[in-house]
């Protein structure tokens, strides 16, 4: 049941957003064993330098102006390992379908409590249940 952002640069490929979507859906059917229906995101094209904007360099990591953000709020429970498992296997998935460099791919991870999600006519369904 995540919810994902993906942010990047205008003037891609068509082609870009579907395959970047997809190399983090399956990162995550992969790593936090997300059901492959369980597709929830939001893509956005910004324009480089102007509404997307990275350091040239980060905790010794280069980046230029095609940096791609992830951001995923997700449920709460994923071990540590799992998510140096997500945060490799995306930023590997990406740079194999597109000229974006791993380096390039920044993560952010938000977890909530299962309460805090509806999926639809305004129902909570895993919210403890009201006696």
């Amino acid at each position: 049941m995540p919810l994902v952002r993906i942010s990047h640069v205008t003037g891609k490929p068509a082609s870009f957003s579907a395959a970047v979507s997809r190399s983090v859906h399956d990162a995550m059917v992969e790593t936090f064993n997300v059901p492959a229906d369980d597709f929830f995101q939001i893509l956005t094209g910004h324009e480089p330098g102007r509404d997307l904007l990275a350091p040239a360099s980060f905790l010794g990591i280069e980046h230029t102006k095609d940096v791609v953000f992830v951001q995923i709020t997700c449920a709460e429970g994923r071990t540590l390992e799992q998510k140096r498992a997500l945060y490799a296997s995306i930023a590997r998935r990406i740079s194999e379908v597109s000229n974006i460099k791993a380096s390039d791919v920044v993560i952010n991870l938000v977890e909530t409590k299962r309460e805090n999600w509806s999926f639809g006519n305004g129902l909570a369904p895993f919210a403890p249940a009201v006696s």
